[in-house]
């Protein structure tokens, strides 16, 4: 019989977006596992880095990754990352993996291998996963979608309130016209505008929404 994924709540959404904390806080209330997608490439392009490996070289990317297992800790209901027997939490924000990133996870391969994680993950937990293209693409068949946004000004507060230092507008380009698996709003995704609310208020929304969806939550 054919292995069942477990239930997946699939949140995208540009940078700063608030889907990070959106993901963490519904995460805590409904107790699913919390995966944040960016975290694997950011990982992945902090690796390849470590190895001196050009970030723009794809076949010697893939074949890096061949020999580099990527794997998940689970921590206070969290699923972080692990390359290569490494945890590279602390520089996953480091100003190299910053420029890098958006390159890196271009390159169709990567994108496979970081879809093959989360499909593992899902037959294993409940997930709440985070990302650009999770209900778009890795987990197209979940009826638990959602898609969160922010404007540029209010996502630009953000970021330089999270110590970020990336570009805004270059990451929307480079995530949105990539040619394999662009940032877009999946056809059948809830989508929330989160300039004016708060987590709670855009939290509370999604929860109502799955139980409009059928999704068992404990009152």
């Amino acid at each position: 019989m054919q292995e069942q994924f477990y239930r997946v709540i699939a949140i995208d959404g540009p940078a700063a977006s608030g889907k990070s904390s959106v993901a963490r806080e519904l995460s805590r209330q409904l107790g699913f596992v919390y995966v944040n997608s960016g975290a694997i490439y950011r990982a992945i392009t902090w690796y390849i880095l470590q190895k001196r490996i050009d970030p723009e070289d794809g076949e010697c990317i893939t074949e890096v990754l061949k020999s580099a297992p990527i794997t998940g800790a689970l921590q206070d209901n969290e699923l972080r990352v692990v390359i290569d027997g490494v945890d590279p939490a602390d520089h996953l924000r480091d100003d190299c993996v910053n420029e890098k990133v958006a390159g890196v996870s271009q390159f169709p391969e990567v994108r496979q291998v970081v879809a093959e994680k989360l499909h593992k993950d899902a037959y294993s937990h409940n997930l709440i996963v985070e990302g650009r293209d999770i209900g778009s693409v890795v987990f197209p068949d979940t009826p638990y979608k959602f898609y969160v946004d922010a404007s540029p000004q209010v996502r630009l507060q953000r970021r330089a309130a999270q110590g970020w230092r990336d570009e805004i507008a270059q990451r929307d380009r480079a995530d949105s016209s990539r040619p394999v698996s662009p940032l877009v709003i999946a056809k059948d995704a809830c989508v929330i505008d989160t300039s004016l609310l708060t987590i709670d208020e855009v939290v509370s929304q999604i929860i109502a929404r799955l139980k409009q969806l059928g999704l068992p939550i404990a009152s």
